[in-house]
């Protein structure tokens, strides 16, 4: 685990679950904040896409375009989440299909080892998702962003959340 990352996001004391923490704030209509890093050979074309072909796709979600997935550092997704953010995406290349040749199988597997870390650090796994979407699959990341936001207001706000 990296240095400092159980200190830092334990020491907020996260101890009641989301849902417990939801409903006691009486939140009904939660609208989840997703921070969503995007590559941006592929995903983030993809998102482009499904936005002139005006698809529907929440408003609560920020894009961040990155070269490619592998260069998102976990520390990134440990920082949005220690911010507030309710749920963080990332979206890169098909597997074979990375424009730096392996980048986005860095991030595959690196992906594991992130959620056991967030799961020490006292935030459900499910908080994060990675997904494959191409310049061409607009729809794959619209329907990809839309179940991550209906799984993370199922989850509840993320216990580091301030407002």
């Amino acid at each position: 685990m990296p240095t400092g990352v159980t200190n830092s996001l334990t020491a907020a004391g996260h101890k009641a679950t989301s849902s417990q923490r939801q409903k006691a704030r009486g939140e009904k209509d939660f609208e989840p904040r997703i921070l969503a890093f995007c590559c941006n050979w592929c995903s983030y074309a993809g998102a482009d896409l499904a936005g002139t072909s005006r698809r529907q796709m929440p408003p609560n979600v920020r894009i961040i375009r990155v070269n490619c997935t592998g260069r998102v550092d976990p520390s990134f997704i440990l920082d949005a989440l220690n911010q507030g953010a309710d749920g963080v995406l990332i979206s890169g290349c098909h597997p074979g299909d990375c424009h730096y040749t392996s980048g986005n199988l860095k991030m595959k597997s690196r992906f594991a080892l992130l959620q056991k870390v967030l799961e020490e650090a006292g935030f459900e796994p499910e908080r994060i998702h990675l997904q494959w979407a191409s310049a061409a699959e607009g729809d794959v990341f619209t329907e990809g962003i839309t179940s991550m936001v209906e799984r993370i207001k199922a989850l509840g706000p993320n216990p580091a959340r301030k407002d």
